[in-house]
């Protein structure tokens, strides 16, 4: 068995084209590493072993015509359960869903298609993507391939757990506060969250609709860049989707970036208590800096208001995409109630999880009569104001420069009963998602043998630029390029 699961999705791909590899012979590899693993890994909800294997066969005739195909056609990719894919359970790790089959695909699904990837499975996550851990999941948390008495990180987990396992060679995950870039950053990859709109939505069950970004989670920044040429484009299902032309973001990656300058939030790098963090974050300034780039300390008000502001928009806007969820039309319904107001809340009381329910009454209260401007309004106010800082620092600065947690991924249950700790680990994420701006978070070391992230945060539609700057960082790193020690035992190569 080769080592794919440290080659990067081009590399395999190369050599699926010049024959050395067949589509078959690595779908079978990430299968045989999917049977191995997943019994202590979790990353998976569903496994898609006979579509797979029936979908390779039809690439590797596609290959052996010699016709030209996508760079990425015959890789095998994960899919996070929250994005809907025709005659596959869709389930959000939600009980109220458990069994909900869906009747479409979304449109990131039908573009994955026709850029001839293959998927191997639908992903765990926090449930409907509340939370920051995976452990939220109404089925089973997910472990971290680095060290599995932690977390993989949220809500992404599983997306990002299956790729740093080696049981998948990409994956997509949803990010609506960071969590496509919190979980690759605890499992030291690349995750990459696209300007709001880039993406079509179409599909992916709505946690917090202003918010929610689909985008890639991969170990090259190369990887994120060709995937992403592949799922981004407008969508006319998609109200929210840009019509902004869309660049080949692969072709940039090798640009000098001498001249670039970036801002490193003051407050923030000050709030940061992990020695371990700060210094990664220095080294990789430094890295950068021999680039020709030039950084310096800046003030920026926003991380300090944009948890609590999130904390307001989001489950408001929860409170009202979950409200479908009654019983009624799909999903879970109670049985033996004797009136409609029964089962409406005996159903969404059977079906949704403690984070779920918290989420949801805490967003009703924000958006109740007496409230709404007190809470809801003002936040939305506050959300403006973010907006307005990130477009200022724009005009100074190519990107803005932070560590993607302020902690390690950290142990199962250390936050169980303190849930303003875990929303303030999302600290320097979710301003992004406030603003709708992309960002993207690199691996950039290890501390104790866990992974730590630097996040760099761009101006909207500008992805390119994110892409180009983290390539370069990332061509004078390997962090990327380690693989968790027991797993490569496990797997016996």
């Amino acid at each position: 068995m080769s080592k794919t699961y440290v080659q990067s999705a081009i590399q395999i791909a190369a050599q699926l084209k010049n024959r050395q590899l067949t589509v078959k012979a690595v779908v079978s590899q990430v299968l045989d590493r999917i049977r191995i693993g997943e019994p202590r890994i979790k990353a998976y909800l569903d496994i898609f072993n006979d579509e797979a294997l029936a979908a390779a066969d039809q690439v590797d005739r596609l290959y052996d015509k010699g016709d030209p195909l996508p760079p990425l056609a015959g890789i095998p990719i994960a899919i996070k359960d929250n994005i809907c894919m025709k005659g596959k359970k869709t389930t959000c790790a939600s009980k109220i869903l458990e069994n909900f089959v869906s009747p479409y695909d979304a449109t990131v699904i039908k573009k994955l298609a026709a850029h001839h990837l293959i998927p191997v499975g639908k992903t765990n996550m926090d449930e409907f993507a509340m939370g920051s851990s995976t452990e939220n999941s109404a089925f089973f948390p997910t472990r971290n391939p680095w060290d599995e008495s932690c977390v993989p990180g949220g809500s992404s987990g599983g997306s990002a757990a299956a790729v740093a396992a080696g049981e998948a060679i990409l994956s997509i995950g949803s990010d609506t506060g960071g969590s496509i870039r919190q979980p690759a950053s605890f499992c030291g990859l690349v995750g990459m969250k696209p300007t709001y709109g880039r993406v079509s939505r179409f599909g992916l069950v709505a946690f917090a609709s202003s918010l929610d970004q689909i985008g890639p989670i991969t170990r090259t920044v190369e990887d994120s860049a060709h995937l992403l040429n592949a799922i981004c484009g407008y969508d006319s299902l998609d109200a929210t989707s840009s019509d902004q032309a869309i660049p080949d973001f692969a072709a940039s990656l090798n640009n000098p970036i001498q001249g670039r300058k970036l801002g490193v939030p003051r407050h923030l790098f000050d709030l940061i208590e992990n020695a371990a963090i700060k210094e990664s974050l220095v080294n990789a300034l430094d890295v950068l800096k021999s680039d020709g780039v030039t950084w310096e300390f800046v003030d920026i008000n926003a991380f300090d208001y944009a948890v609590a502001t999130y904390y307001i928009v989001a489950p408001a806007e929860a409170s009202a995409n979950l409200s479908r969820f009654d019983g009624v039309r799909y999903g879970h319904r109670a049985q033996g109630v004797e009136n409609l107001a029964q089962m409406y809340k005996q159903t969404r009381g059977q079906g949704f999880g403690p984070e779920v329910k918290r989420r949801i009454i805490l967003g009703t209260y924000a958006l109740s009569s007496g409230y709404y401007e007190a809470y809801y309004l003002k936040a939305q106010k506050a959300r403006t104001l973010v907006k307005e800082e990130f477009n200022r620092l724009f005009a100074k600065y190519d990107a803005i420069v932070t560590p993607t947690t302020p902690t390690l991924p950290f142990k199962f249950g250390e936050h169980a009963n303190n849930p303003l700790a875990m929303y303030l680990s999302d600290i320097s994420t979710i301003p992004i998602n406030l603003a709708g701006l992309p960002a993207i978070s690199v691996p950039c070391g290890f501390s104790e043998g866990l992974p730590m992230g630097l996040q760099l945060i761009g101006k909207p539609y500008d992805e390119s630029t994110l892409l180009n700057i983290a390539h370069q960082y990332q061509s004078q790193t390997n962090h990327h390029l380690t693989f968790p020690s027991q797993l490569e035992a496990l797997y016996g190569v």
